[in-house]
């Protein structure tokens, strides 16, 4: 996962500062590193991915809000605990 990229794409995507952004690119990360999303559903986790499937997210949330949302629908469809990625708190 390009930590970069990914932030630039959430920059452009959503409205969330620079604290925000940093602790959703870090979930991702740990995500992707973790090799838990391609085990459960055959491909690897892309910035295009985590961009549309935060896009999904109900409307008006923050930026945290939307990856804990998809984190609890991938938990809901396979298990495995992936709330240990969570974003639970971040610094501005």
């Amino acid at each position: 996962m390009d930590a970069e990229r990914l932030d630039a794409a959430l920059a452009d995507a959503f409205d969330a500062d620079a604290g925000e952004r940093r602790a959703v690119v870090r979930g991702v990360c740990d995500l992707a590193d973790s090799g838990r999303l391609r085990a459960d559903r055959g491909t690897p986790v892309t910035v295009e991915t985590v961009i549309a499937e935060l896009g999904d997210a109900p409307e008006g949330t923050s930026l945290a809000t939307r990856w804990n949302w998809w984190l609890g629908a991938l938990d809901l469809a396979y298990g495995g605990d992936y709330v240990e990625f969570r974003v639970r708190r971040y610094e501005d």
